[in-house]
C-alpha cells in the first residue's frame, strides 16, 4: 500500500500527507497514555498486585521494542544497506540468530520472570487479616465482610478496603462463572460454580476504583460492575461498624408510606432489610442501599430519581435481570418506595 500511494500522487500530496500523519500520530500517542490512567486502569496501579503486573507489562513492551528493532534493523540492513547475495554464513547468522535465537532467549527469560512472581501475587493473606466473601451472581455481586466474632456482614455491588493492609477474598458462584477483576488492585480471578477460589489483594493508596466482571457471563455481562473504595484504617472501621448496624425506622410521611409499599408487594421475598420483617436472600441486600455510589451493579448513579427509574423500568434499565418491574404501581407510591430506599443509609 505505501509503494502503490508513492506511485499514484503527487510529490505535493505526498509532501501534504506527511506533514499531517505529524499531528495524527501525536494525538494517537496521547490517547495511549490517556488510556494509562483512571479508575479501572491496570497500568495506574493502587495495590501490591497492580504493581507487580504493571512492572512485568512495561518489560514486556521494552523487551517487545528491542526485538523489533532487531528484526527490523536486520531486515533493513539486508534489502537496503547491502542488498544482494550475501555469503551463507552471514545469512544463516542473520536469519538463525536475530530471528529466532535472540527472540526465543528474550522470551524465555520473560517467562521466566512472569513465573517468579506467581508465588507472591498468589500467596495467601496473612491470618488474622480482614477476610471478604464475594459472590458472582447474574448479574450482581453479592459481598460479605467476615468479622472477628464469626459473623458475617452483607451487602452488595460495592466493596471497601483499608488502605495498606492485605485482604483475602474467597470468590464463589452459584450460576455460571464469572471473573473478579479490579485492575488497579491487582488481578484478577475466575469465580467457578461449586469450587471457591482465593485472592489477596493489598490496596497501597486510597481512592474509588472500578471493578467488572472479566468473563462473559450471559446478556447483562457488561452491567456487572462494582466500586472499590480503598480508605484510611480508621476510615474504614467506622463504615464497616455502620453496615453492620441495622436500618434505623423511616422518619418522614413520604418514606414511612414507601416502607409500607415494600412490604406489600412482597419485596422482602428477595431482599433483605436488616431491621425489618424484609429477610429475602434472592437478590442484592439493601440494608444500606442509599448509601452505595452506584445502583443495579454499577448501572445507574444513587438518587432518588434513579431509583424510581429502576423499579418502574428494570428491564429495560439492565436487560435480561431477574427482578420484575413495578411500573404498574401508582405513582405516588412509586415515589414514595423510590425514597424509601434511598432513605436506607
Amino acid at each position: 500500500m505505501p509503494l502503490l500511494f508513492a506511485k499514484t500522487t503527487s510529490p505535493i500530496t505526498r509532501r501534504y500527507y506527511r506533514r499531517l500523519s505529524g499531528p495524527w500520530l501525536l494525538m494517537v500517542m496521547a490517547l495511549v497514555l490517556v488510556g494509562c490512567e483512571g479508575q479501572q486502569s491496570a497500568l495506574d496501579p493502587a495495590g501490591h498486585g497492580a504493581e507487580r503486573i504493571a512492572e512485568l507489562f512495561w518489560w514486556l513492551v521494552g523487551g517487545a521494542v528491542i526485538v523489533w528493532v532487531i528484526v527490523v534493523g536486520l531486515a533493513v540492513y539486508a534489502l537496503r544497506v547491502n542488498p544482494g547475495p550475501h555469503p551463507e554464513r552471514q545469512t544463516r547468522l542473520l536469519i538463525i540468530g536475530g530471528g529466532a535465537l535472540f527472540p526465543t532467549l528474550v522470551l524465555a527469560g520473560y517467562l521466566i520472570y512472569g513465573l517468579s512472581m506467581m508465588p507472591d501475587l498468589l500467596a495467601p493473606a496473612p491470618k488474622g487479616s480482614l477476610e471478604i466473601t464475594v459472590s458472582g451472581e447474574q448479574w450482581w455481586w453479592r459481598v460479605q465482610y467476615h468479622t472477628p466474632e464469626g459473623d458475617r456482614v452483607a451487602l452488595a455491588n460495592e466493596i471497601h478496603l483499608p488502605v495498606g493492609e492485605p485482604v483475602q477474598f474467597h470468590l464463589e458462584s452459584p450460576d455460571v462463572a464469572h471473573s473478579f477483576w479490579i485492575p488497579a488492585l491487582g488481578g484478577k480471578m475466575d469465580m467457578l460454580p461449586g469450587r471457591t477460589n482465593h485472592l489477596t489483594l493489598h490496596p497501597t493508596r486510597t481512592g474509588v476504583f472500578t471493578g467488572a466482571c472479566a468473563e462473559y457471563c450471559g446478556e447483562a455481562h457488561t452491567l456487572m460492575r462494582f466500586y472499590a473504595v480503598v480508605q484510611e484504617k480508621e476510615d474504614f472501621d467506622a463504615w464497616l461498624e455502620q453496615q453492620s448496624n441495622p436500618v434505623a425506622s423511616p422518619a418522614t410521611p413520604l418514606t414511612q408510606r414507601g416502607e409500607e409499599v415494600f412490604s406489600a408487594h412482597g419485596c422482602g421475598a428477595c431482599h433483605a432489610v436488616r431491621g425489618t420483617e424484609a429477610d429475602g436472600v434472592i437478590g442484592p441486600d439493601l440494608t444500606h442501599v442509599g448509601s452505595r455510589l452506584s445502583l443495579g451493579a454499577g448501572t445507574l448513579p444513587n438518587e432518588t430519581s434513579d431509583f424510581l427509574r429502576w423499579i418502574t423500568h428494570t428491564e429495560t434499565v439492565k436487560p435480561g435481570v431477574h427482578m420484575p418491574a413495578f411500573g404498574m404501581l401508582p405513582e405516588a407510591d412509586l415515589h414514595a418506595l423510590a425514597a424509601y430506599l434511598d432513605g436506607l443509609e
